[in-house]
């Protein structure tokens, strides 16, 4: 069946034994979902599974769900009752029997060869996860910041600048990404701590030494619509996104007690410090380039320019979201002689 974005290519030929299942969370995705299933059994790789958990849905999902489930052998779904997003995405991996497990929403729509390309990918490469550059739809719906959003997940395809900006944003966008099973068993799942519970899960991969990459073209798209969980629920605020940042970063760059300090006296690198004094690892000084805030201090910590760091003297992270920020704060560290991810971090 041919998707309502593009043609469905020629099939290659049929494999018996499935290497991957789609996983889909389903809660009222209303007239969302019958697309979206659409754009999954149109796949060009015709070997695989699909199962989706019906997470106490009111719309009628649970019966469109069933029929598709007689209709093709290759679908099934689970049906627990209401018990919200982190346990239905959890729930989803006890019914994967295949190496591969493809992660997928119930309102959005798959490239008819995202499956295809992405295996293939993975093995060529050897990466655990693979995700996709995406695109936001419908256009009318799509605002200016997300459209700012879409374009940096796309600039992120080398497997080093998709590590590199990890504690910027969320690098994969976690409905795009098919991995390898183990990395879920090796993270131990999604967790509902009151983070973002996809970016904490990627965090923790990350952290756990697992190789990323990217098919580089459009294979996911992602609809855009007011009812997404990524604007309704308060798991996904910024304080929320920066606990999750400070939780890694002192399990990973911030470990063994390693000398650190933050640039960034405005709202962004305020809420980082307090939160990382909060959990007894204040930073040396703050930085910033405003000379009415140099001298000062935030959080009982010195405020300075940023030429007073040298390398190797401290680890910076750079928490301004202010918008084009980022850049100038990379290009003037370098050429300070500092090395990101080795001497700086990029965390807003």
């Amino acid at each position: 069946m041919a998707s309502e974005f593009c043609t469905v290519p020629p099939r290659p030929p049929f494999l018996s034994t499935p290497e991957v299942t789609v996983v889909i969370p389903v809660h009222n995705p209303g007239p969302f979902l019958e697309p979206a299933l659409q754009s999954v059994q149109g796949q060009s790789l015709r070997a695989f599974r699909v199962v989706c958990v019906d997470d106490g849905s009111t719309d009628g999902s649970g019966a469109i769900l069933a029929r598709w489930a007689r209709e093709d052998g290759r679908f099934s779904v689970v049906s627990p009752g209401r018990i919200g997003l982190v346990a239905a995405a959890n729930l989803l991996r006890e019914h994967v029997a295949t190496p591969w497990m493809a992660r997928f929403d119930a309102d959005d729509a798959m490239h008819p060869r995202r499956l295809e390309l992405q295996l293939a990918w993975a093995k060529e490469h050897g990466h655990h996860a693979v995700g996709s550059l995406v695109r936001l739809f419908p256009a009318a719906s799509v605002g200016a910041g997300n459209r700012a959003y879409e374009a940096w997940l796309n600039s992120l395809v080398e497997p080093a600048d998709i590590a590199r900006d990890f504690f910027v944003e969320l690098p994969l966008a976690n409905p795009s990404v098919t991995m390898r099973v183990e990395v879920f068993d090796r993270v131990g799942g999604y967790r509902d701590n009151g983070y973002p519970e996809d970016y904490d899960f990627w965090l923790r991969a990350w952290g756990a030494g697992f190789s990323f990459g990217k098919v580089p073209r459009v294979l996911h798209y992602w609809r855009e619509h007011a009812a997404r969980v990524t604007h309704t629920h308060p798991r996904y605020s910024v304080e929320a996104f920066l606990k999750a940042k400070v939780e890694a970063l002192l399990a990973g760059p911030l470990r063994d007690d390693r000398r650190f300090v933050v640039w960034g006296a405005g709202m962004m690198g305020r809420r980082l410090t307090r939160l990382l004094v909060r959990a007894g690892r204040p930073p040396l000084a703050v930085l910033d380039i405003d000379p009415k805030k140099i001298g000062r201090s935030r959080q009982g910590r010195p405020i300075l320019p940023p030429d007073a760091v040298r390398p190797g003297s401290a680890l910076v992270l750079a928490a301004v979201g202010a918008r084009g920020a980022r850049q100038k704060i990379r290009a003037r560290l370098a050429g300070q002689g500092l090395v990101e991810t080795e001497d700086f971090w990029m965390v807003a």
